[in-house]
């Protein structure tokens, strides 16, 4: 289990940015960390600093997808996410928001290994390792119009991305951007019918959240 003290750092971050998440929440979300960390010493899954964690590490990590939950409805069932790398937002989300059913694209077989690791010593259910390209995704059948939500950070959003995004969304749909703020950072174009519907302020400095819906059939 993850240290104390990490723990209450977690905890005072996400007081900081007005969330109440209860001890055993704290305590998995420090868990995630705490693994992240170590496994991080062998293999490249994050550049952010770790050993120890810094504020900037936890904000990244943690406290912009606790905010991001708030997005998740009640009726959302399925959550696919892209290039999930070190597990971020993917991970926090899923403890946050237990009954999704998740699905963690990564192409890297080593990165996958860490997910698939983490979902166990996290007790996580519900929640699928698909080591391939987003791209490939596209050849499950029973993944077209399945998902409630796709939440994505780090990934080029270009023409095909969201092609594809649009054949796996449910009509009404969202997208969970996680992206920078900054005006070096490409702006949130979307192809219809996808459309840009919201936009929060995220912990970290400089970084937003920004919700792409896809209209349903008509709009």
């Amino acid at each position: 289990m993850a240290g104390r003290d990490l723990e209450s750092r977690i905890l005072r971050r996400t007081t900081r940015a007005g969330l109440a998440p209860g001890p055993e929440t704290i305590a998995a979300l420090a868990a995630y960390v705490a693994l992240l960390a170590r496994w991080n010493e062998r293999i490249n899954l994050t550049a952010l600093p770790l050993t120890p964690a810094t504020d900037a590490a936890i904000d990244r990590l943690i406290v912009e997808p606790v905010l991001a939950s708030r997005r998740v409805r009640p009726s959302d069932r399925l959550c696919i996410d892209v290039g999930t790398g070190g597990g971020s937002p993917a991970i926090p989300l899923k403890i946050m928001a237990p009954s999704l059913r998740m699905v963690l694209v990564e192409v890297k077989a080593r990165k996958a290994a860490f997910l698939e690791e983490a979902c166990r010593a996290l007790a996580l259910d519900g929640v699928e390792v698909e080591v391939s390209r987003f791209e490939e995704l596209l050849t499950h059948v029973d993944l077209h119009e399945a998902a409630d939500l796709v939440t994505m950070r780090a990934v080029k959003a270009d023409h095909g991305f969201w092609r594809g995004t649009q054949a796996l969304l449910k009509p009404g749909g969202h997208v969970l951007w996680f992206r920078s703020s900054s005006p070096s950072s490409a702006g949130p174009e979307v192809p219809p019918p996808l459309m840009v519907t919201g936009e929060d302020l995220l912990g970290g400095v400089g970084n937003v959240l920004t919700v792409v819906t896809r209209g349903n059939r008509g709009d």
